[in-house]
């Protein structure tokens, strides 16, 4: 069963591209028709590459790893955060930090920096500063979580890019290519789609189908959390009962070698022990 539905898609305007004279000839394969001078998107393909994409980022979620959306469109902000804190995933609304993928180990510089003034903070020695110093790191302390504030738990380069708007995002695309990072992206009618790992070719500018669409993504998300979890517990409980059943093989071969006694001559020793007040102090 399909993650999200063409008629779904189609009340949410998903099928909406752009004007015939912007399109991007390599969106060719995903054009429906085009009807008044705007391209619409085939919604039978849009379905089955959500659920292509979907199936890849369970995987990726179920492995552990992380998955970086990415959105700094106003329509989209507000959707990819709420979503991406629903299933702990970092995330990037503001401007896009250049060379944030390429020079990772100076943006995690800058994030410790905030881990540092909150530090300060905590022990006092915020407190012993001047007035100006007060106001200069408070002020560099909100810059720093207004851009990074949503990647603060992201310690390693993320596994895969979630892009809406790969025209927009363009700078977070290629760093990503040039990593070898798979992308997924909503890739309207004109964008280039030939660097996008998973495309998902629908309308990138209503709200209502970025909705839609990443709601499919992180339920697939989730899913894959949940099944590492179960796993995580099946893998403890099985360990717990090879350990219970080594201990019990290597009692047998102690018992075996006359090295323990059993548990029944235990008992009977202990009782011989009490009759004849030799276990008495």
């Amino acid at each position: 069963m399909s993650r999200v539905s063409f008629e779904q898609l189609l009340d949410a305007g998903s099928h909406f591209g752009h004007l015939k004279r912007k399109w991007n000839p390599s969106m060719a394969p995903y054009i429906f028709m085009e009807r008044n001078g705007i391209h619409i998107i085939d919604l039978h393909k849009t379905v089955a590459k959500v659920d292509e994409a979907a199936a890849a980022l369970k995987q990726i979620a179920k492995s552990g790893r992380k998955v970086l959306f990415v959105a700094t469109k106003k329509q989209a902000k507000p959707v990819v955060a709420e979503r991406a804190v629903s299933v702990g995933m970092p995330y990037v609304t503001e401007r896009w930090p250049g060379g944030m993928l390429t020079n990772f180990t100076t943006i995690r510089k800058a994030v410790k920096k905030m881990a540092t003034i909150d530090k300060m903070t905590k022990d006092g020695t915020f407190d012993q500063l001047s007035k100006r110093e007060k106001l200069q790191i408070t002020r560099q302390r909100a810059k720093l979580e207004k851009n990074l504030g949503s990647i603060v738990d992201l310690s390693r380069l993320p596994s895969a890019l979630f892009v809406v708007d790969v025209m927009k995002e363009h700078i977070a695309v290629a760093e990503a290519n040039r990593l070898s990072i798979p992308v997924f992206a909503i890739v309207d009618t004109n964008s280039n789609p030939n660097s996008i790992d998973f495309v998902i070719p629908a309308n990138d500018d209503a709200t209502k189908s970025i909705e839609i669409i990443l709601g499919a993504i992180c339920d697939a998300i989730n899913e894959g959390l949940e099944e590492r979890k179960i796993e995580k517990i099946d893998s403890a409980t099985a360990g717990e009962e090879e350990q219970t059943s080594s201990r019990r093989e290597r009692k047998a071969k102690a018992i075996k070698k006359g090295i323990v006694k059993t548990d029944e001559e235990a008992l009977n020793a202990n009782a011989v022990s009490k009759f004849t007040g030799d276990g008495e102090e």
